[in-house]
């Protein structure tokens, strides 16, 4: 399993002491950097201070129990292994009472926080979508690949708040509408694009913005509303000045990038982590390992600022699905540079340790490329779901699982509390059931446990 490097707890020490206070100022979530000194706590504090699109950001929390420690095939081998689901776990002594030596690791339910939108998918969301609110937009515009997670959440997103969704779906319209591409159609409007035309998306979401604002509407992409909303330099006034004369317009487009793997997308992960680290829930002082699947790497990359910042002895391990380390590594400079700059952190002294990552991204118990789902993994899934009431899927969340069980394994003895984030998947079962048929035709055969 490869594991790239963490921060010392220096470094995390460090970073604390380096923080410089902003003070946010949330009529259009404006940023003032003044000379007192804040605490990791209260930078957090200040930074999450706006408006949200989850009223709260509360979780369920399980605590999934094992018949056994030991899983030398994880995926291949649950019929091995028996599954309990504690669903009311006792937090009386912050996660777990240290007399408690059955094997088990803890799952945080994000998917359970909205019936047809991904967990991840709703903390990315979480800030974008009130400053989307906050700037007068009545159309968005963004992509995804037929399945697309993203494109539905935002789909139905836009519908629960009155705004026009329009998703630019990669490839060809599929001959039964199922999963994600059910819900983007019945809740958006939907529009397939050719894979030749898809490659360059810069380029086709602008066209197709443009199309839609036509000669008397208006077009924006969010990185701007962002850009606007945390300056006060004249630039960004004169933008929103500008801005202000086109509210007569009757559309007001915004594009917003495929996956929504953008800066914004972390202040709703990095509330997460503030949520999880109350003492009465996951704690602040005992050392855990925090399990996540790893699509664009966003989720992990927010996680892992959000203990940074706060100061935790948790350690982000993301299960790399999509890409390849080198990937991800740039994503996450990306991400940490962006977040720094918009954000204004001066603590650039502090981050020539994290550069190396906050992340241990890792491979999966069993790599394949992206989207495959190998034989027997479908009934791992029926396994789990009929011991735990908890449905993973194949490609994504399942991944998570298996890693969860084996770092389980590797801390039995007195070491960090395994936690993993289930980010949900469950929609994404019928695109693969139409995909995979003979894999799901043995769960109609009756071949379960």
């Amino acid at each position: 399993m490869k594991v790239e490097g963490f921060p010392s707890k220096s470094t995390i020490s460090a970073i604390k002491r380096g923080f410089q206070s902003q003070v946010l100022s949330l009529s259009h979530t404006t940023i003032c950097v003044s000379n007192v000194k804040l605490d990791g706590e209260d930078f957090v504090s200040k930074l999450l201070d706006r408006r949200w699109t989850l009223p709260h950001p509360d979780a369920k929390i399980h605590q999934v129990m094992l018949s056994t420690s030991k899983v030398s095939q994880p995926g291949r081998a649950f019929s091995d292994v028996s599954f309990f689901n504690k669903i009311n776990p006792s937090f009386s002594h912050g996660l777990m009472d240290k007399d408690d030596r059955e094997p088990s690791f803890f799952i945080v339910r994000d998917d359970l926080l909205h019936p047809l939108i991904n967990g991840n998918k709703a903390r990315k969301l979480d800030g974008l979508i009130p400053l989307v609110e906050d700037h007068s937009v009545t159309h968005v515009v963004t992509c995804g690949g037929c399945q697309s997670a993203h494109a539905a959440a935002v789909a139905v997103s836009c519908s629960e708040r009155g705004l026009k969704s329009h998703l630019l779906l990669r490839g060809e319209q599929p001959e039964i509408l199922t999963g994600y591409n059910l819900i983007s159609t019945i809740y958006g409007n939907v529009t397939y694009v050719p894979r030749s035309l898809y490659a360059n998306r810069e380029m086709m979401l602008k066209s197709h913005a443009d199309y839609l604002a036509g000669s008397i509407g208006s077009v924006i992409w969010f990185d701007d509303i962002l850009k606007a909303s945390l300056s006060e330099n004249d630039g960004a006034l004169s933008f929103l000045q500008k801005d202000a004369h086109r509210s007569d317009h009757p559309r007001k487009i915004v594009i917003v990038n495929e996956g929504a793997g953008d800066v914004v997308a972390l202040l709703g992960l990095i509330r997460l982590v503030q949520y999880l680290s109350q003492n009465h829930i996951l704690g602040k002082e005992r050392p855990l390992k925090l399990v996540v699947d790893a699509g664009t790497g966003t989720t992990a990359v927010g996680l892992g600022l959000g203990a940074i910042c706060l100061g935790l002895p948790w350690e982000v391990t993301a299960v790399m699905l999509a890409d390849t380390i080198d990937g991800y590594r740039s994503q996450e400079k990306r991400l940490i540079s962006d977040f720094k700059r918009h954000f204004g952190l001066q603590i650039d002294h502090c981050f020539d340790e994290i550069d190396r990552g906050l992340v241990h991204w890792v491979e999966r118990c069993h790599p394949r490329k992206f989207g495959n789902v190998l034989e027997g993994e479908v009934e791992a899934c029926q396994h789990i779901a009929q011991q735990t009431g908890i449905l993973v899927d194949p490609v994504y969340t399942l991944a998570a699982w298996e890693m969860s069980m084996v770092l389980r394994e590797q801390e039995a003895e007195g070491g960090a509390t395994v936690v993993m984030l289930h980010t949900g998947g469950t929609l994404g079962m019928f695109g693969l059931a139409q995909r995979y048929k003979s894999y799901f035709s043995n769960l109609k055969a009756g071949l379960s446990n």
